[in-house]
């Protein structure tokens, strides 16, 4: 089983979490004067990269807090967590090679 830090409550199994879609995604600043397509944009596409990828996760059977995660998709290693409000830090170490790796595949 695979352990998921929280940032409140350490390190947890990730049964006691679920995810909460793409990180980062703003709220459009006029919703009303989005036509059909613009709104579907919004609610239903996302990135879906191969490689380090910002989350929403959600201690639900901890302290039921929203917290953003950086995780690679192709390993499912947590990379980083922090806070919603916090921008996607900048990656170091393995983390950065995970990075590179996927901006090398993307070329």
């Amino acid at each position: 089983m695979q352990l998921i830090a929280c940032p409140w409550c350490g390190e947890r199994e990730e049964i006691e979490f679920h995810y909460g879609g793409q990180a980062h995604v703003a709220y459009p600043d006029d919703p009303y004067a989005l036509d059909d397509d613009q709104w579907a944009q919004y609610v239903f596409f996302r990135d879906n990269p191969k490689g380090p990828f910002a989350e929403r996760w959600v201690h639900a059977a901890g302290c039921r807090r929203w917290f953003n995660a950086v995780r690679d998709t192709v390993t499912h290693e947590f990379l980083a967590v922090y806070d919603v409000r916090a921008p996607r830090p900048l990656l170091t170490g393995s983390a950065a090679a995970a990075q590179q790796r996927k901006g090398q595949e993307a070329s």
